[in-house]
């Protein structure tokens, strides 16, 4: 690993820079992309169920870097550039496959460019367990939820106008020359040895029975399923309050992440200054605060303004309760099986955030928008029960 502390760190961010610029397209502009060439949302829906299965999958994709160390470059390095490089040539290729005409061959196209993210997305985590201090942890998530965040910004921001002024062409390959941006520094790697302590091992695995790994995977489930549940709600609610148009919203989606980002700092210094317990006290607090601040403060009396200062404070706690969250996740992975376990405690936070979107339309409909944020403002108290199981376990250690 580099011995400079800062190329260390953005290593990390680098890499979640550039998934966030492949999330950040899905999320802004792919729906439109495949409309404008004559698709149903049917179609479109089928699509992004398709293109999501290998980030269900990428818990075998972990199991593998844990196991082979691929062709003597180590268990992290290799992958990471194989995944990168599946992302690439996707993007460079996905221009020449008329989506209406071969809708499957984009399709696959699409499914092999998530598989390669899955498979990069995976060893990032696992090289970052493998290589982090625990005091370090706190940081190391702050940069790599921190670049994420800014991805997703650059993408939002950049594709649309790309797609509007040149081309659609131009909005896959410039994502694809972004993909470039971490190869200097993964290149750089050289991953020591794995002493014997850390070598795969399947019964590396019985850690799943016992309470405090279970528990901190529900924790990550609850936030996430209040976190992302609501987040969905913002936007929708702001266009019936306050009659917000389509250009007002993406101006406040990109200043929600500015918040993102500044969150991501925020956690960072939290879990580097405080105990992870009142980290994590401090989180909910912050994520409970702003939901109940939206859910009151959120007036025509008081304006736009007013509300774009109340979503960047939603942004900063939903920063700062993903950075902690994912921190806290690194703390009880198993080094024998790290980007196995780590994956599979994120697919708590996965299911987490579907149970949060079903949720959020659901208790909308039924009790309003307001009501609902103070919904998942209780309901993150749904945490707390979970915390001395997982407390007492790291004081004991």
């Amino acid at each position: 690993m580099p011995r400079n502390k800062l190329t260390h760190y953005l290593l990390f961010g680098s890499l979640y820079f550039t998934q966030g610029t492949i999330l950040g397209y899905f999320a802004s502009l792919n729906a439109l992309y495949l409309l404008e060439r004559g698709l149903s949302m049917t179609d479109v829906g089928i699509f992004g169920a398709i293109a999501l299965i290998p980030f269900i999958i990428k818990i075998f994709l972990g199991m593998l870097s844990d196991r082979v160390n691929l062709l003597g470059m180590g268990h992290r390095k290799p992958y990471i550039l194989i995944g990168l490089a599946v992302q690439i040539l996707c993007l460079v290729v996905v221009p020449f496959v008329n989506p209406k005409t071969a809708y499957w061959g984009f399709v696959g196209i699409a499914f092999m460019l998530q598989l390669g993210m899955a498979l990069y997305d995976t060893c990032t985590d696992g090289l970052a367990l493998d290589t982090t201090p625990l005091a370090e942890q706190g940081k190391i998530q702050g940069f790599m939820v921190g670049g994420r965040a800014i991805g997703t910004i650059a993408a939002a921001s950049m594709v649309g106008l790309l797609a509007e002024n040149v081309s659609w062409n131009a909005v896959f390959w410039v994502l694809a020359v972004l993909t470039l941006l971490p190869l200097p520094l993964v290149l750089r790697l050289k991953e020591s040895e794995r002493p014997a302590e850390k070598r795969f091992e399947w019964k590396a695995f019985r850690a799943f029975k016992n309470w405090p790994v279970i528990a901190v995977g529900l924790v990550g489930l609850i936030i996430f399923m209040v976190i992302v549940g609501a987040n969905q709600l913002v936007n929708p609610f702001l266009e019936q309050t306050l009659g917000i148009s389509l250009s007002q919203a993406g101006f406040i989606t990109s200043i929600w992440g500015i918040g993102v980002v500044l969150g991501s700092v925020v956690g960072s210094w939290l879990m580097s200054h405080l105990d992870a317990k009142k980290a994590t006290l401090t989180i909910l607090a912050m994520v409970s605060v702003s939901l109940i601040l939206l859910a009151f403060m959120v007036l025509t009396s008081l304006g736009l303004p007013v509300a774009i200062l109340l979503v960047v404070l939603y942004g900063l706690a939903y920063g700062s309760a993903q950075t902690v969250t994912f921190a806290l996740c690194m703390r009880f992975v198993d080094q024998r099986i790290a980007a196995s376990m780590f994956a599979i405690l994120m697919a708590f936070t996965n299911i987490g955030q579907g149970i949060g979107l079903g949720l959020g339309g659901a208790l909308s409909d039924a009790i309003t928008f307001r009501w609902t944020f103070v919904a998942f403002a209780a309901l993150n108290l749904l945490v707390l029960p979970f915390l001395p199981a997982i407390f007492r376990r790291r004081s004991a250690a």
